[in-house]
């Protein structure tokens, strides 16, 4: 066994993430008012910064992605003995609960708002700590690399780009540990391209209005649509990176990219301002009313991601809010605002389906032993009541087409409108069916992902497009 001390790199060596980002992601959240108050922070110093902003967050450290091979590396070698150290730029009070958690660490450097452990300062401090013997490091950043230079041996964990070559060779590299590469298919998970599904709904207008084949609307529909594909995109990744915590204690949703680690979080800031802004752009093509609708789209969901899908019931109608928006931007982009009777009819459904989004949740958390949603105002118990709301208002929307196929309306749309009663129990047949499944834990989070993946589902859609075409 080799008995030199080994000193081992926090952020994007032991965890596959950054506390910095992550802790100034969670102050976002729970105080959006204080990163006004960061480059103040910053004046004092990086680690000045880190302890204030570790003073406001708190980090669920048992739930970060840790690289499990190193980990495995690293419980073998405490196990034999070895001594064991933490070095890391981050802030203490979170590295002392990493090391605390794990229990294979004799010590622990951080910073200390003071001296902000990083580079030069960390190669000292090691230095200092190992009494001028031979010790090995693990690291993964080129700002480790004066760290190297000081160190008898190189452990390189998922290292950066110019990394080898910086250390110009790899003659005293002792190991490599290199966890699983972000692939194409995490970012198409981050981006939740499949969610894409949700904005056809701006064809709904145009459909209704019985001009699917007006070129010209048709063109206009698609750009509005790829719009808000872009900039709902961005939301996701937004809501995902200010989810890591509850994120990471959900059974399912603890695999999505940033979550698990599979993509830096670096790369999600990013990626959802250069995304959302090029959804912006098309819009402002689009008409100066699509583009403020959007704008109010995304002022909604980022309300939602902040702070209103902590409230019980808040969320869902919200949530039922941000469809029936579509259904309205739909409409405005081809100058055929949506009628009382589409809108009514949208927002109790699309009520209905936020519920069925919910009460799903609650019952796999409530087989997984859960009593209280992470992150959220409910509780298992809350399921009930929630069915029963989601089951009205889904009954309610039945209702709605009902009454609009007995209206003056209806005439001048359709030749035959008595053809349209077929409507009534295929919906009643399709909404029972959704909330029967959501009963039995048989539904997936989203109900309209689950509605266009579903074969009943899909066979009830061609049945309502046949009967609205003889209805025509």
């Amino acid at each position: 066994m080799d008995r030199r001390p080994l000193y081992v790199d926090l952020d994007g060596t032991l965890i596959r993430t950054d506390l910095l980002h992550e802790s100034l992601l969670g102050l976002c959240k729970v105080d959006p008012l204080a990163m006004l108050r960061v480059p103040l922070w910053l004046r004092g110093g990086r680690a000045r910064m880190k302890q204030a902003v570790a003073q406001r967050v708190d980090i669920d450290i048992a739930s970060l992605p840790y690289s499990e091979a190193l980990l495995a590396f690293l419980a073998a070698e405490a196990a034999a003995g070895r001594r064991l150290v933490l070095a890391t730029a981050s802030d203490r009070k979170y590295a002392e609960q990493v090391a605390a958690h794990l229990g294979i660490f004799a010590a622990t450097l951080a910073s200390d708002g003071a001296d902000n452990l990083s580079g030069a300062r960390k190669a000292l401090a090691i230095e200092a700590d190992a009494g001028g013997q031979p010790f090995e490091y693990a690291g993964n950043s080129r700002k480790d690399v004066p760290v190297w230079a000081k160190a008898a041996g190189v452990v390189l964990v998922n290292p950066e780009r110019g990394v080898e070559a910086a250390l110009g060779g790899g003659a005293r590299v002792t190991r490599r540990v290199v966890d699983p590469k972000a692939r194409l298919m995490d970012y198409a998970a981050a981006l939740r391209v499949h969610q894409w599904v949700k904005n056809a709904l701006l064809f709904v207008p145009l459909l209704a209005s019985h001009r699917l084949f007006e070129p010209g609307a048709l063109v206009r529909v698609a750009a509005g649509f790829l719009a808000f594909s872009l900039c709902a995109s961005s939301v996701y990744i937004l809501n995902d990176l200010l989810d890591l915590g509850a994120d990471r204690r959900h059974p399912r949703k603890r695999l999505r990219p940033f979550a698990a680690g599979h993509l830096p979080i670096s790369h999600g800031l990013v990626a959802a301002v250069v995304i959302g802004g090029a959804g912006l752009g098309v819009a402002g093509a689009l008409s100066p009313g699509f583009l403020a609708i959007l704008l109010g789209y995304l002022a909604m969901s980022l309300a939602y991601s902040l702070r209103l899908k902590r409230y019980a019931l808040v969320d869902v109608l919200l949530l039922g809010a941000l469809f029936t928006t579509r259904v309205i931007a739909g409409g405005v982009v081809i100058d055929a605002f949506p009628s009382f009777w589409l809108l009514a009819f949208c927002i109790f459904l699309f009520t209905s389906l936020a519920l069925v989004k919910r009460c799903s949740e609650l019952v796999t958390l409530g087989k997984q032993g859960e009593t209280v949603v992470p992150g959220r105002d409910y509780r298992i118990a809350d399921a009930a009541p929630l069915t029963a709301m989601g089951i009205a208002s889904g009954y309610v929307a039945v209702l709605v087409v009902a009454l609009y196929i007995n209206s003056t309306a209806v005439m001048a749309l359709y030749t035959r409108p008595e053809a349209l009663w077929f409507l009534c129990p295929v919906l009643l047949y399709w909404v029972s069916r959704l909330w029967l499944k959501t009963a039995r834990g048989e539904m997936h989070d989203d109900p309209l992902v689950f509605a266009v993946t579903d074969r009943v589902s899909q066979l009830l859609a061609l049945a309502s497009a046949a009967v609205m075409a003889i209805a025509v």
